[in-house]
Parts: structure tokens; C-alpha cells; sequence
């Protein structure tokens, strides 16, 4: 319909934060109540990741003129969670967690085509992948710090609006709001804030109350492997012997993880008793 990259984030943002509003004054309103000084973690969360990661995530793709590169340093998120999270949270770097963590870059690397394309990428697209990677990771680094203080709704919504504030002027969509005045505009807006930003978000959220922020982001891979399934089934695209070995990869990682979470947790639980 015309938008461009950042547009289409902005309108991803405005949409998700209306929904999420509407939501809360139906069901419970006390859910919009924040202390003021948690306003800098959803800022983090706001500015920090969802913008930045955006921006620096379409930049690389623009750098670079193809997007399987980016979308593999886009998840080199989960590295940095690991690492953050070792440092603030003081959660523990295991074999296991590094191991999976391998595991999946070296999936991804097959399912983005990264291995076997034979791109050359320069130091900018580099530095701005590795950006989108920093910035997806903050979710989870922010997210931590008020997970247990409030609902993920109303993380969710305030990291949504805060990161609408920020992005609606600078991308410049609402001077081609006008576009959206259709019937198919607001399906596509709607479809893209509902399905593809507050469900996945909150349930992410609400997944880091339980989880620790690492093993999360970690499980999070999950996304690109169902990309390639929609790319396949949806477009069409074609399903490679590359992308097979790279989803395969990227689910044994995650089993791999789980069965080692499932055995720390009866070992808990066996101590405790």
C-alpha cells in the first residue's frame, strides 16, 4: 500500500497500542496504573528494543540488499541475552545453554541461506545487524527488571505505546494516514498489530515470568524456523535441503535446552524435598 519499512513498524506500534488500550479499559483499567520511575524500563523496552532493533534490522537489509544476512545477526540476540543476563541477573552461563546457543546460530545460519549464498558484508551492516540483534535482546533484559511488578499486559502496552511516540514522527506515517482509510488498510493493520505483535509479545512477556530470560530468547528461535514453513506453504518460496537441516538444527537446540531445564528442575525439587 505504499508504506515504507519504518512506517509499517509505526503502524505496527500505533495499532498494537490501541488494541492492548481498548483491552484494558474493558476488562481492568487499575492495569494502566505504573509507578513513574518503571517509566525508564519501558522506555528501554520501547526505544531501546523495539525501535532501534527495527531501525537498525531494515537499515541492514537496505546495507546489504538482502535480508538473510540481517535476519541471522538479527538472532545473534539470544547470545547477548545470555551474556546480559549473566551480568545483571547473575543467571548462570551453562554448557548446555552455550551449546544450544551454537546450535541454533549454526541452524539459522542454514535456514537464512547465510551459509551457502556467499554474501560479502561490509563493517556498517555488520555493525548495524549486530545493533538489531542488541536492541531485540533488550526486550528481555527490560522485560525482566518489571515482569514480576506487572501484568504483561500492561508491559506490553506501555512498551507499545512509548515506541509509538517515538516512531510515528520520525517515519513520517502520519502524513499518509489517509492510506489506511480502507477497508483492506485496516484488516492489514490490524492483522499485523493483533496477530504478529500483541499475542506473540504478551505471551513472550508473560513466558519470562517463568523462564529465565536467556533459555527464553533462546526458545524464541523458534520464529524463524516458522517462517520458513509460511514462506514454503503461504509463497510459495522454495524449501531448500539448507533450510530442512537448518530447522531441524534449531529444534534440536530447543529440545536440547528443555530436556536440560526439565532436569535441573526435578533436581530442585528432589533437594528441596
Amino acid at each position: 500500500m505504499g508504506f515504507d519499512s519504518l512506517q509499517c513498524v509505526a503502524i505496527r506500534a500505533s495499532f498494537a497500542a490501541i488494541i492492548l488500550f481498548v483491552y484494558i479499559i474493558a476488562s481492568d483499567r487499575k492495569k494502566l496504573c505504573i509507578h513513574a520511575k518503571d517509566l525508564v524500563y519501558f522506555a528501554g523496552m520501547g526505544i531501546g528494543s523495539i525501535v532501534f532493533f527495527n531501525y537498525c534490522y531494515f537499515e541492514a537489509i537496505e546495507v546489504i540488499g538482502g535480508a538473510a544476512i540481517p535476519a541471522l545477526l538479527l538472532y545473534t540476540a539470544p547470545i547477548f541475552v545470555v551474556v546480559l543476563s549473566a551480568v545483571f541477573f547473575k543467571e548462570k552461563i551453562t554448557f548446555r545453554k552455550m551449546t544450544a546457543l551454537l546450535i541454533t546460530f549454526i541452524g539459522l545460519g542454514f535456514v537464512t541461506g547465510a551459509f551457502t549464498g556467499g554474501e560479502k558484508i561490509s563493517v556498517l551492516a555488520l555493525m548495524l545487524g549486530l545493533g538489531s540483534g542488541l536492541g531485540y535482546a533488550l526486550y528481555s533484559i527490560f522485560g525482566k527488571l518489571v515482569v514480576d511488578k506487572y501484568d504483561a499486559v500492561t508491559i506490553t502496552f506501555y512498551t507499545f505505546f512509548i515506541a509509538a511516540v517515538c516512531v510515528v514522527p520520525l517515519s513520517g506515517a502520519a502524513g499518509k494516514v489517509t492510506a489506511l482509510c480502507s477497508v483492506q488498510g485496516i484488516l492489514a493493520a490490524c492483522g499485523l498489530a493483533f496477530f504478529s505483535t500483541v499475542l506473540p509479545f504478551l505471551l513472550y512477556t508473560k513466558g519470562l515470568n517463568g523462564v529465565e530470560a536467556g533459555k527464553a530468547s533462546i526458545l524464541a528461535t523458534v520464529e524463524p524456523f516458522v517462517a520458513a514453513i509460511v514462506g514454503a506453504v503461504v509463497f510459495k518460496e522454495k524449501f531448500t535441503v539448507s533450510k530442512m537441516i537448518g530447522m531441524l538444527l534449531i529444534i534440536f537446540a530447543i529440545i536440547f535446552l528443555n530436556i536440560g531445564a526439565s532436569k535441573e528442575v526435578s533436581e530442585q525439587e528432589g533437594i528441596r524435598k
